[in-house]
């Protein structure tokens, strides 16, 4: 799936307000006549974008891949499309079977506003130093407890705060300078609060050993600020196969 989660309040369903998954699931119940519940790889926030979102449901609908991909693409808003359909084992999980999620965050790095990004990027008018904020990136890379990036820290959601990047760097492309991470999974609001708080390195508020300071304490809502929403993509989401392999015994 690909969406752009400006006019949502998220993916995850809610009552009284809109969200992908309410969307999804009005699509589905259009095409198929059957009150049906998704699972998601990747939890989305508020305004949240995605490029590689992956999505399960259980169908008694005879309807192949291509019959999904364009039917639900017929029924859903113009924001959200699908991209791609597969029938796959019972015992394969979207979200169990998932190896890694791959997230970027866009920093419109500019003195002047750009109406075309606003929606998808977040602004930054001092100038970014990419050399610094790519050695604290390394800081992040390997298992660590991460609870320093953690807004709200609840044990009765949260079990545990330890989690394993594999990947964290910066980039500049031009006016954007790009964050890209790499991990198993995230603690909620982990990757806005990590960019907060590396743009605080690049703007020279703080230094790297800072940065690394804030992380190694553990304390919760020490790192930040975090960052708007609009900026932050879902890249994709990886397994230790293509999706189109996990058909067997069907």
């Amino acid at each position: 799936m690909e969406y752009e989660g400006t006019q949502y309040c998220g993916l995850q369903y809610q009552d009284n307000a809109p969200t992908v998954q309410g969307e999804i699931e009005k699509a589905l119940w259009k095409l198929t006549g059957e009150q049906i519940r998704i699972v998601a790889a990747s939890r989305t926030d508020t305004g949240v974008h995605a490029k590689g979102q992956v999505l399960s449901f259980r169908t008694g609908s005879d309807l192949d891949s291509k019959e999904f991909v364009n039917g639900l693409n017929y029924y859903l808003p113009q924001d959200i499309a699908v991209k791609a359909s597969y029938k796959v084992h019972d015992r394969f999980s979207v979200q169990r079977d998932a190896i890694s999620r791959q997230y970027q965050y866009f920093i419109h790095n500019s003195p002047v506003r750009s109406p075309i990004k606003r929606n998808h990027t977040y602004q930054i008018k001092g100038n970014l130093n990419i050399e610094a904020m790519n050695l604290a990136c390394e800081a992040l890379i390997g298992e660590h407890d991460l609870a320093s990036f953690v807004t709200n820290f609840s044990q009765s959601v949260i079990k545990s705060t330890l989690r394993t990047v594999y990947q964290a760097r910066i980039e500049r492309k031009e006016e954007l300078v790009i964050f890209d991470i790499v991990a198993k999974s995230y603690l909620p609001h982990q990757v806005r609060n990590t960019v907060g708080t590396l743009i605080k390195v690049g703007l020279g508020k703080i230094t790297v050993d800072d940065f690394k300071f804030i992380m190694e304490a553990r304390k919760p809502g020490l790192a930040g600020p975090t960052v708007p929403a609009q900026g932050l993509f879902l890249i994709q989401v990886n397994y230790p196969r293509p999706l189109g392999d996990y058909d067997e015994d069907l």
